[in-house]
């Protein structure tokens, strides 16, 4: 018995490292994860958290019915997985919770690990805050130090607003959330993710062309230019909201963007 017990470790041990190192060689070629999607049941929604996606959340219709039981399943564990706060008054309903967690499994949803693990608290305003980080009134902000993303709920939802003006708070933030996360985990799609981002650090740095264009453009607001960290948040707005203009007025940076969030997305 326990020859056979030593065994059967020995084939999982042999069997685990083999499926390792050809996922390293398939990411290496292909510059995205093996597999993304793989549970051995699905959480749903209710039908009202449903109509909520349905109502209130576009990217949500662009997808097969499938990828829609795969992201109704990742908003379920998503919102159960993390503390929802309400502040100043604010109440944590069903429209809160579905659309911000939403928001990072849309960003996330190319992925395989989708939980954002330095995100454990999810605070909510009524509208913008006072921030002790800076002193000065925010919209938002993710503290790494105490894995707490704050938001103001009025500017979250003006993001969604308007679909098209690459000017959206919760997209801004988790993105935020997911690059630093992204630094500090190993698994295949952070390291995917931050890799990417280093190949776009890297090209920005040598395409002196590609630099003068970005300047001279329009198409990225000038918050984008503060640091690396904004441009990386800004570009990741546009590309969710008119990923066609990004396509087509900078085609290497949309490239490299889409390489991290790993988007195989009708329209993307």
């Amino acid at each position: 018995m326990v020859i056979g017990i030593f065994v059967a470790v020995l084939v999982y041990i042999i069997c685990y490292f083999t499926i390792k190192m050809v996922e390293v060689a398939y990411v290496l070629k292909y510059r995205k994860p093996f597999y993304i999607h793989f549970y051995f049941f699905l959480k749903k929604l209710n039908q009202q958290q449903k109509h909520i996606l349905i109502n209130n959340f576009p990217f949500y219709k662009k997808l097969s019915n499938k990828q829609k039981s795969y992201f109704e399943h990742r908003v379920a564990s998503f919102m159960k997985d993390k503390d929802f706060i309400g502040r100043d008054g604010l109440v944590i309903t069903d429209d809160i919770k579905v659309l911000i967690s939403a928001t990072a499994v849309m960003l996330t949803f190319g992925f395989r690990d989708f939980y954002i693990a330095l995100i454990s608290k999810i605070v909510v305003y009524p509208n913008k805050f006072y921030s002790n980080t800076n002193k000065t009134y925010h919209k938002g902000e993710f503290n790494p130090k105490f894995q707490t993303l704050v938001l103001s709920w009025e500017d979250f939802k003006q993001g969604f607003d308007a679909k098209n003006d690459n000017l959206n708070l919760g997209i801004h933030e988790f993105t935020h959330a997911i690059h630093l996360n992204s630094i500090k985990e190993r698994d295949i799609s952070s390291t995917i993710f931050s890799d990417s981002f280093n190949e776009l650090s890297q090209l920005l740095a040598v395409e002196e062309d590609l630099r003068n264009r970005l300047m001279a453009s329009k198409y990225f607001r000038k918050y984008a230019f503060t640091n690396q960290f904004e441009f990386l948040a800004v570009a990741i707005e546009n590309f969710i909201e008119t990923p066609q203009d990004f396509k087509a007025e900078f085609p290497e940076i949309y490239g490299k963007v889409r390489q991290m969030l790993n988007f195989n997305i009708s329209g993307y």
